[in-house]
């Protein structure tokens, strides 16, 4: 995690984030705490994924497909060393939680949440499990992280600071 939060304030630094540059920094953070294990043999590490878009969403799959293409060009591919779980709410709070339940239970090993709504949900679900969340603005202020410099607990991710 303490990686995690570096990546974190190196990005919130920045005052400009392509949007690319931002998904495959992205796909870094999340791969990180598999990446370090990735020399422990040939377990198929896990990713769950919960997003506030419906299934299927263009802006969601383009998200999706820079996300794999991140972690391809670190050594992880989907059927081959990777299995993600993914879930969409379409802004449902109800839906939201019950899919945050059902990706803590298959105990991944790092959980992906976009927006508040969803952070929120994972972290109530649990609070062992490493979460990454994007697309919060205020995750201090949501009582998400104890703060951006050192978020404390199982939950780190991205701010956006400035224009892009």
């Amino acid at each position: 995690m303490r990686r995690c939060a570096i990546l974190l304030m190196e990005a919130r630094e920045a005052l400009i984030v392509k949007r690319r540059e931002f998904i495959t920094l992205l796909g870094g953070l999340a791969a990180s705490p598999l990446a370090a294990r990735a020399q422990q043999g040939d377990r198929v590490r896990r990713i769950a994924m919960l997003s506030p878009l419906r299934a299927n969403d263009p802006e969601d799959t383009a998200r999706h497909a820079a996300f794999l293409e991140a972690l391809k060009q670190l050594g992880w591919s989907e059927g081959r060393n990777l299995r993600i779980e993914g879930r969409w709410s379409a802004g449902d709070p109800t839906i939201t939680s019950k899919q945050a339940k059902e990706l803590v239970a298959i105990e991944p090993d790092v959980i992906l949440a976009t927006g508040n709504a969803g952070a929120a949900a994972i972290l109530k679900t649990t609070r062992s499990m490493p979460v990454v969340f994007v697309l919060v603005p205020d995750p201090v202020g949501a009582g998400l992280v104890d703060s951006l410099a050192d978020p404390g607990g199982n939950a780190t991710g991205f701010v956006r600071v400035g224009r892009t």
